[in-house]
C-alpha cells in the first residue's frame, strides 16, 4: 500500500478527562431542556447501557455513546471520594 508507513495507530474512545466532563454536561444539559431528571437518566443508561435513556435532541445520545462507561464510572468515583 502507498503511503502507509506500517505503524500501528493507537485509537481511544475519549483522550481526556476535560472530553468527558463536556459531554457529561451537554448530555445533562440536553435532559434538562427536555424535561427530563439528568441524574436518574443518566445512572440509568450507566447501569443499562440502554441509549434510549438519553434524548436524542442535541445528539445528546450519540455523545454518551462516546463515552466508556467504565472509564465513566471510574472517574465519577475518583471525583466523588476526591481521589
Amino acid at each position: 500500500m502507498e503511503g502507509t508507513t506500517g505503524a500501528t495507530r493507537k485509537f481511544t474512545a475519549l483522550d481526556s478527562k476535560a472530553e468527558m466532563r463536556e459531554i457529561l454536561l451537554s448530555v445533562y444539559n440536553s435532559l434538562m431542556v427536555k424535561g427530563y431528571n439528568p441524574i436518574n437518566q443518566i445512572v440509568g443508561y450507566i447501569l443499562s447501557e440502554d441509549p434510549t435513556y438519553i434524548t436524542n435532541y442535541n445528539n445528546a445520545r450519540t455523545l454518551i455513546c462516546r463515552l466508556d462507561r467504565d472509564e465513566l464510572l471510574q472517574e465519577l468515583l475518583r471525583c466523588y471520594l476526591d481521589k
